[in-house]
């Protein structure tokens, strides 16, 4: 049957014998020659002959019995795939015919083999492996950001310096991507699950209720003072970085030709992605946003769940054994009047309610008349359903809440202005120590303190400097330590005085150089 190649619409094309050998009957002797090679390539021994190849195949696992023939014919195999290549090994000296026939052919792995071995073991590493979302890695991107803007701020900082920070902060990312992505697949797995056993069920469902609740504290704050980072290193030009961190790499020229604009390409490349997830270029919505959003769609969800596990477990049988258990009991009834009384007795329905009303013109019905005689009298369908009749009456009045809205917005436009007054006062041009601040209003105190606890409660750098944002992403404080030590510092209110340590006090506008 005469091959058809499809090429796919996204411009990935993967060789087509290049996994061939994870399937058929010698699918496990093939993956097992792969990976002693690997083995051996990790131990810098790049070309093995066919005995060192069966005695690396005792090292991974492979005990069953191997001719000659068919290891060779493995061999062959693999070779013909281009995923192993062979060559003459003429330096060795030979004493017989039989030892140059086993020893002067030398086999290694092909570029071709090195890809496909990896990407089995991805495979089976991402399948064996679970998602996290680990508010560590966010912080840990603050910081090579934080360090990539010192050093390149920083005239004697070298470049290999430079080149491993980026490698970190790139390798930091990947594991937010690949973290996050492997969570998700299985967070939404686990809201489809259904017919699982009821008590493990609610324990890790409310496990991952609290997992998630504790990832989106602080998820906001995090996020913003990442953002601020990037539009930091914008400034400066993050090709300036790519410039330096490609001399720090110090890159080989195989093959001739020059690997660094090949490099850069992939340098660009990350940083978008970088951005996309916390400073779009286009404005709309960072990926970390579509983050939080998920993870409360979530909470909502499995507390919904929850709900519905805790009440089914109220009741001790569901509605159709109860039925099954009253069909029992009426074929187990003595006569007919006993089940008439189980009826009346399992569904309520012999009491009338509808005893309270009353004629349309009562004065034409004598008190004595009896309820057989009686006209009947006409019942709201309603009283069955919900146990009430129609009660027409007139629709209330619309409330004008015109003026309402008016105060309302009144009162956000004076504490905007206040607000805004607040952190103009609060702005420095320069870097101030906290003793040289002065007396304070309260207001404009208690705004200070917002920004010297958001500040605290972020890490240092490795000069000590402390940066934050406010919740809305404005207004960036940074904190550093006074060259002569801190030193108390008291800053004085009309309501009192607070004594902290004496910080280098810097606030500006967030991203402002």
């Amino acid at each position: 049957m005469a091959s058809t190649d499809i090429t796919p619409t996204s411009g990935i094309r993967v060789p087509a014998d290049m996994f061939r050998f994870t399937t058929g009957n010698l699918a496990p002797l093939y993956s097992a020659i792969l990976q002693a090679f690997g083995d051996a390539n990790e131990r810098l021994v790049t070309a093995l002959g066919l005995d060192e190849v069966r005695e690396r195949l005792r090292g991974v696992g492979w005990f069953d019995a191997l001719t000659d023939e068919d290891l060779t014919g493995a061999l062959k195999q693999l070779r013909a795939w281009e995923l192993l290549d062979v060559i003459q090994n003429h330096a060795e000296n030979y004493r017989t015919a039989e030892e140059y026939e086993r020893r002067n052919l030398q086999y290694s792995l092909t570029r071709r083999g090195e890809a496909a071995f990896a990407g089995v073991q991805h495979a089976l590493a991402v399948l064996a492996s679970t998602g996290a979302l680990q508010t560590a890695v966010l912080d840990a991107i603050a910081d090579r950001l934080a360090e990539l803007d010192r050093l390149m701020r920083e005239a004697g900082s070298g470049d290999r310096r430079i080149f491993a920070t980026l490698q970190e902060l790139e390798g930091h990312l990947d594991a937010l991507r690949g973290n996050t992505k492997q969570f998700n697949g299985e967070l939404q797995r686990l809201l489809r699950t259904d017919g699982a056993e009821l008590s493990t069920f609610h324990e890790v469902k409310g496990a991952t209720v609290a997992y998630l609740q504790e990832f989106l504290t602080n998820l906001d704050q995090r996020a913003h003072a990442v953002a601020a980072a990037v539009a930091r290193i914008e400034e400066r030009g993050p090709r300036e970085v790519w410039r330096r961190a490609l001399k720090g790499a110090e890159l080989p020229p195989l093959g001739g030709a020059d690997p660094g604009p090949e490099w850069l390409a992939r340098r660009q490349a990350r940083w978008d992605g970088l951005r996309a997830w916390f400073l779009p270029v286009d404005g709309s919505a960072a990926r970390v946003e579509q983050l939080h959003h998920v993870a409360r769609r979530a909470i909502v969800t499995l507390l919904q769940v929850l709900d519905r596990i805790t009440e089914s477990r109220r009741r001790s049988t569901g509605a159709v054994q109860d039925f099954r258990e009253l069909a029992r009991w009426f074929a187990a009834a003595p006569g007919e009047d006993d089940m008439h009384r189980l009826w009346a007795t399992a569904f309520g329905l012999g009491p009338s309610r509808h005893a309270h009303l009353a004629h349309a013109d009562p004065e034409l019905v004598p008190v004595t008349e009896s309820w057989r005689d009686a006209p009947p009298v006409e019942v709201s369908a309603l009283l069955r359903t919900s146990g009430r009749t129609e009660q027409f009456s007139r629709t209330g009045r619309v409330r004008d809440v015109a003026a309402l809205k008016a105060a309302r917005a009144e009162r956000a436009r004076m504490e905007r202005a206040e607000l805004e007054a607040a952190w103009s006062l609060l702005r420095t041009e320069a870097p101030i120590r906290l003793s040289h601040v002065g007396a304070l209003d309260h207001e404009v105190f208690e705004r200070l303190l917002d920004l010297l606890g958001r500040a605290l409660a972020t890490r240092p750098d490795a000069s000590g400097t402390r940066r934050a944002v406010t919740g809305d992403g404005r207004v960036e404080v940074v904190l550093r330590p006074a060259a002569d030590g801190l030193a108390p510092a008291v800053l004085r209110t009309s309501r009192g005085a607070l004594t902290c340590p004496d910080y280098l006090l810097e606030v500006r506008m967030a991203g402002a150089r």
